[in-house]
């Protein structure tokens, strides 16, 4: 009983500290001892890069989109690289060759990591913006970028994601309010040490820093942006430059997502083992804390907490309060399930739960996934 109650505790202690405890210490951290990043004004030369394998639904919106981005076009180099698209995608993107657009074509399908590379051959200006054909910019976006490569210590600059809501499709909340979280701890890391990581929608960082090593890692872009760190520079998390992409149209979709994400996660954590060296001081904490911990950690904590707490109840009212609100949590989960295509508003406090819960899950589906060889580096498309 008393290793029982032991490892419970650990457990539980690791839980809470990943998602509130790390959130606490790093709030203090850029409170009282900031690191702010030295940002100047200016219009470098900048490629602007459009990964895209199908896209044909989204690609004139797209560019349309880039078009009007505030930034002078003799200094926007758009490039858009078709990776084996079948769907007219290159014939949409060559329709643009007269405002200035570029369009690549690989014949074969080789993944969104080799299309980035062929980019960066490519491209004409000393720092890449990579961002999806399905995310739209507002239009300061990539003038609120790049003033901070004027500060040579910044290697990339993350900007904002943000998941739209579809009407009647209730997963949004939890897929929404997952990224608000994430866009607030973003803000606090960058200002402590460094953000941990950019997403693909919106990343923009120094050209000399994309060097081929791999073309099969999973989830590219992180990967890409913490070898930033790994050479040195920081990553600066910028919230005014948004990138907006319509939320999943289905909770499989949302799961799937998770799912991939999960499996490269683990697949990048062996990737980026020299971030796991403690001499690195605040990005080492703020990468096992933020990352490692949630990824690779509290996901299987999960599972082993409720048996161990059922184990545990002969022990006390301390052990049957904990197993009574374990219960109530993974409960309105399953109702967030149940219910999860009725009004998203008037039931987030079931769809919170229900998202925290499938996201965990989909951790250690992921997990068995790349240990199994399941997972391909080559995106499944979500139905638009």
């Amino acid at each position: 009983m008393s290793l029982a109650a032991a490892a419970f505790w650990i457990g539980a202690g690791l839980a809470v500290y990943a998602y509130v405890g790390y959130a606490l210490c790093v709030a203090a951290l850029a409170r009282f001892r900031p690191r702010p990043a030295r940002p100047a004004d200016g219009e470098p030369l900048v490629s602007l890069v459009i990964p895209a394998h199908n896209e044909a639904a989204w690609m004139a919106t797209k560019l349309d989109n880039t078009l009007l981005l505030d930034y002078p076009p003799d200094k926007l180099d758009i490039l858009v690289v078709s990776d084996g698209s079948d769907d007219g995608t290159e014939r949409l993107a060559e329709a643009y060759a007269t405002l200035g657009v570029r369009t690549i074509v690989q014949p074969v399908r080789a993944g969104k990591e080799a299309a980035m590379h062929v980019a960066a051959k490519h491209a004409r200006g000393g720092i890449l913006v990579f961002t999806d054909a399905n995310a739209m910019l507002n239009r300061e976006a990539l003038r609120r970028i790049v003033r901070w490569f004027a500060d040579p210590e910044v290697g990339c600059v993350a900007g904002e994601k943000r998941v739209g809501a579809l009407a009647g499709e209730s997963p949004a909340a939890g897929e929404g309010a997952y990224w608000r979280y994430e866009s607030w701890l973003k803000r606090l890391d960058s200002v402590a040490g460094s953000a941990m990581g950019a997403t693909g929608e919106l990343l923009a960082i120094r050209r000399e820093l994309v060097v081929p090593k791999e073309t099969d890692n999973i989830i590219e872009d992180f990967v890409l942006s913490m070898r930033a760190v790994i050479a040195g520079y920081r990553i600066v998390y910028e919230p005014d430059a948004v990138a907006t992409e319509e939320a999943p149209a289905a909770t499989t979709d949302v799961f799937e997502r998770r799912a991939r994400i999960a499996a490269g996660a683990f697949q990048a954590m062996w990737r980026l083992r020299p971030m796991l060296d403690p001499r690195r001081g605040v990005v080492w904490w703020q990468y096992v804390s933020h990352r490692v911990l949630r990824w690779a950690v509290v996901p299987f904590c999960l599972p082993v907490l409720l048996v161990l707490n059922a184990i545990l109840l002969p022990a006390g009212p301390l052990y049957q309060a904990a197993f009574v609100i374990q219960a109530a949590f993974y409960g309105a989960a399953l109702t967030g399930w149940a219910l999860r295509r009725r009004a998203a508003g008037r039931l987030r406090v079931v769809l919170l739960p229900f998202f925290f819960s499938a996201a965990n899950l989909a951790a250690i589906v992921g997990c068995a996934r790349l240990a199994t060889h399941r997972q391909t580096v080559l995106w499944k498309k979500a139905r638009r």
